[in-house]
């Protein structure tokens, strides 16, 4: 059947489910229904809201249409429920499939929308992939994924110029800034690598994989296949195969340099801005792109922000195709925003074999050392999951209250909380020496317990030193309420010394104290 896809007559999916579609693209990043205004039953809304009170939600931002990408931002609005986007569909044209944490406008009149960057990602649902050309059909671009890629793609949408893919997520992975943003770094590979897998149908590699895409519809939605998703484990997996059969470096160190350099100063620079035709065409490093690593690598030298935009602003004057001023201002500015460390060597490698092709340079930057770091297989999985443990184990550590054993937390919240993919956090339950799980009761009126032997150990000895001082002053008060008067009867001395030596124990007695609780 599949030998067949390539000469198959593809047309729009008229009868799709298109909350399926969207359930599967955004998983339950944002609620299901409205806050507000909603058309669902009140105890169909009510059990929703409790639900998704479960996660942390975010949000989407929305185009109406491809002119709403302009100069002055992006004009559109931001979508925080499924249902807002079932309703509104139809008159949108781009959309963000994966899901951001802070949402905002620019403009007191809420037309233009902010908060899209890559390191506001909240969690990541999907890769996308844009193949600006409709010079190979459908099923050629299937073939392809197949045969050279991670396989089938969850959803292909038509364009008006090409085609876009999704390939959807088991379970979304969720970003956070720890280690850097160790795991926005690892999906950028994935998503890198997913492009440079698929260059045989012309797929579009400059595409930010977490942006904005078409929004599908019945009207554009040729291929749907809800069960070719895939685990972020497999991804990874792949992805660092890849990594190895192509001779990539999979790691980016930072060190320090026993002698700086000025990168403005060499030789592949100053060739570079000598280089005055950057138009550019669809799928290739164009003037923007040019200048805007040109302004990285200024601010990896330490250069001014009006420095580097003098400089820029004289080399634009030189170009065949100039930009507008205000371009080059937004260039810099952006550049200078403090989002950025400086330029990345591939990057500035793919635009010198874009505009002078027949030269070779050995690019060299500031402030990074790029060589490539690869450990056994064995040695890789082992190392990964004791440092999730030891991310884990630390977490709650940071939360444990001694009068209460464990930290109740929903996965999906431990998984924000530090950063783990809740495939990995499964995986890591079944095979952690130190970590305690438990659950209570069933469906959506249970919770999770977290803790470790060590936490839960501490917790036992609270309650016993708690009870130990309880009984103490329940013997003094007992002394101090019948024996208050010392009477002469046989025996009373004899209990008030038997009294005495149970309070001391009660205060002295460390033995139990003395267990090893370090595991």
């Amino acid at each position: 059947m599949m030998m067949n896809l390539a000469n198959e007559t593809w047309k729009p999916i008229q009868q799709i489910d298109m909350k399926r579609v969207f359930d599967v693209l955004l998983h339950e990043g944002v609620t299901k229904y409205r806050t507000k205004s909603s058309k669902a039953t009140l105890p169909e809304h009510t059990k929703s809201m409790k639900h998704d009170k479960l996660s942390k939600k975010g949000a989407i931002f929305v185009v109406r249409k491809k002119e709403d990408f302009t100069d002055k931002g992006v004009r559109g609005y931001i979508v925080t429920s499924k249902e807002t986007l079932l309703n509104d569909a139809a008159a949108l044209s781009h959309f963000t499939p994966n899901i951001y944490r802070k949402f905002t406008y620019k403009d007191e009149k809420r037309r233009y929308i902010t908060g899209f960057e890559e390191q506001n990602l909240l969690q990541i649902n999907t890769f996308g992939v844009d193949i600006d050309t409709k010079e190979y059909t459908p099923g050629e671009i299937l073939m392809t994924c197949l045969d050279d890629s991670i396989g089938i793609p969850t959803l292909m949408i038509e364009t008006p110029r090409g085609y876009q893919l999704q390939f959807a997520l088991t379970e979304p992975i969720f970003v956070s800034d720890k280690n850097d943003y160790r795991i926005l770094t690892i999906a950028k590979r994935i998503a890198e690598n997913i492009k440079i897998s698929l260059k045989n149908v012309n797929a579009d590699r400059y595409c930010n994989s977490f942006g904005f895409f078409r929004v599908p519809t019945p009207a554009n939605i040729i291929h749907a296949q809800f069960d070719s998703v895939f685990s972020f484990f497999e991804l990874m997996n792949w992805s660092m195969a890849q990594d190895t059969d192509n001779n990539r470096p999979l790691y980016v160190i930072q060190t320090k340099q026993s002698e700086p350099f000025n990168v403005t100063q060499s030789d592949w620079f100053q060739a570079l801005v000598s280089t005055v035709d950057l138009k550019g065409d669809k799928g290739q490093i164009g003037r923007n792109n040019t200048l805007f690593t040109l302004a990285l690598v200024c601010l990896q030298d330490n250069w001014s922000e009006e420095r580097t935009y003098d400089f820029l602003d004289e080399y634009n004057s030189r170009l065949t195709y100039p930009l507008k001023n205000k371009a080059i201002k937004t260039i810099v500015s952006s550049a200078y925003s403090g989002k950025y460390h400086g330029a990345a060597k591939e990057y500035i490698e793919t635009l010198l074999d874009t505009y002078i092709p027949n030269e070779q340079f050995d690019v060299k930057l500031r402030q990074s050392t790029w060589y490539k770091f690869k450990k056994e297989r064995k040695d890789r999985k082992n190392s990964h999951f004791d440092e999730w443990e030891n991310d884990l184990i630390q977490y709650l550590t940071a939360n444990f209250d001694e009068s209460e054993p464990f930290i109740w937390r929903t996965q999906k919240q431990i998984c924000e909380e530090i950063g783990i993919p809740q495939s990995s956090l499964n995986v890591l339950v079944k095979n952690a020496k130190q970590l305690v799980k438990t659950v209570i009761g069933k469906g959506r009126n249970s919770k999770t317990g977290w803790t470790t032997i060590s936490l839960f150990k501490k917790h036992i000895l609270y309650h016993l030193q708690l009870m130990k001082a309880n009984f103490s002053e329940y013997i003094q008060s007992m002394i101090n309420q019948y024996f208050a008067t010392r009477l002469d009867k046989k025996n009373v001395p004899t209990i008030l010394l038997f009294l005495d030596k149970i309070i001391k124990k009660c205060r002295y007695d460390t033995a139990l104290l003395r267990l090893d609780i370090s595991g």
